[in-house]
């Protein structure tokens, strides 16, 4: 795999989780990493343990959050992964709040981000990453508003790469779309005992039953090969499963 030295990453949602994982996936290949994230904490014991990655801690889903990443650092790669903890249960059971988590943080944060790079506009070849969920393909029953936000994700991907051809930007917009719960992630983790539970299953039972899951570090691994190669792939929605990346349909 070429080098990835000469690039610019930032990863938003980058202190936990997937998010952690594409970090030190690019950070491994040699980029210049910034990680952000809402808490200083997980932010600082990354820095500790990834020397050389630098950290900056907001809340990606305020309204001046872009331009404060965009004047810490004007990245090559964009990743859009920071995901607020969604509530596993039956529609009944949720209140509004539940509900709507996801698209005040993950939808927001995306929006705004999203905005900003074809409003300063980020410099052509530029690559923003999306990461979404299979849950906008195949829904997510017990998890409220999860599965509509996660379709958004893509269909923000799709508006915003015809506005960056409209107006000639030269800016990719991609949305990778990790196929099944990752159980090695915190918010998989708590995704397959949830569903698990509302099954009458235990987690073991619920995973034999599913069909073998993507790693986090295979979703890094795209995330790298398409920051390697901003013309990797027809299209700009992907599906990451254990078989690999494909165009999504």
């Amino acid at each position: 795999m070429t080098s990835l030295r000469d690039k610019k990453i930032a990863v938003i949602g980058g202190s936990r989780g997937l998010g952690r994982v594409i970090v030190a996936a690019a950070h491994a290949q040699g980029a210049s990493v910034l990680a952000i994230a809402k808490r200083a904490g997980p932010l600082a014991q990354l820095a500790g343990e990834m020397p050389g990655v630098a950290t900056l801690a907001l809340d990606a889903s305020d309204d001046e959050a872009p331009t404060k990443v965009f004047a810490r650092l004007t990245p090559d790669v964009l990743v859009l992964c920071g995901g607020a903890p969604r509530t596993i249960a039956p529609l009944q059971e949720l209140d509004w709040r539940d509900f709507t988590r996801i698209w005040d943080n993950d939808v927001k944060s995306s929006f705004l981000f999203c905005k900003a790079a074809l409003l300063s506009p980020l410099k052509p070849g530029t690559t923003i990453i999306l990461i979404s969920s299979g849950a906008a393909l195949g829904g997510s029953p017990i998890s409220g508003g999860y599965a509509g936000a996660k379709r958004m994700q893509m269909f923000m991907a799709n508006y915003c790469q015809r506005e960056s051809e409209r107006l000639k930007l030269g800016i990719r917009f991609i949305a990778l779309v990790p196929a099944r719960p990752m159980p090695d992630t915190e918010g998989g983790k708590a995704a397959v005992e949830g569903y698990a539970k509302y099954l009458g299953l235990s987690v073991e039972e619920h995973v034999k039953r599913m069909d073998k899951p993507q790693t986090a570090e295979d979703v890094a691994n795209a995330v790298v090969s398409f920051s390697l190669d901003a013309r990797l792939g027809q299209g700009n929605i992907f599906l990451v499963s254990a078989k690999g990346v494909e165009a999504a349909t």
